[in-house]
């Protein structure tokens, strides 16, 4: 399962661009980050919503300085959220995680970029090179 986690990382990480809404603006120094939320799954789920709810994780996650990208959730993993953040609210985004989140979830953190333009540009590239 741990080589996996890379892989599915990967996998969202490329097509997180379709499910992006363009008309969102973020500063220019901000980060996209992927925070793998994995189920304890010595836990039903009726006792990860009761701790959900416990913690305050739906008022408080995440955080309003975040925009999602996406939230996917994988079964029998959990979830996988990418959200872009200022880097100011960095601490914020974490404080969020830790106050609403531990307890149903472990966490893994990944900083994330957009591969997908750079593909396409050189798609467009190789096209364009065949054609001359």
């Amino acid at each position: 399962m741990k080589i996996l986690t890379p892989v599915l990382l990967l996998f969202l990480s490329c097509f997180s661009s379709y499910a992006q809404d363009k008309a969102q603006t973020t500063p220019s120094d901000s980060l996209m980050i992927t925070i793998f939320m994995k189920h304890h799954q010595d836990k039903n789920i009726d006792e990860l919503r009761e701790i959900r709810n416990n913690n305050g994780f739906l008022e408080n996650f995440p955080p309003p300085s975040a925009k999602v990208v996406n939230w996917y959730v994988l079964m029998g993993i959990g979830q996988v959220i990418t959200l872009k953040i200022p880097a100011s609210e960095l601490r914020t985004l974490n404080m969020a995680v830790e106050k609403s989140v531990w307890g149903a979830f472990s966490t893994e953190f990944y900083p994330t970029y957009d591969l997908y333009p750079h593909i396409k540009e050189a798609k467009e590239n190789l096209k364009a090179s065949q054609n001359e």
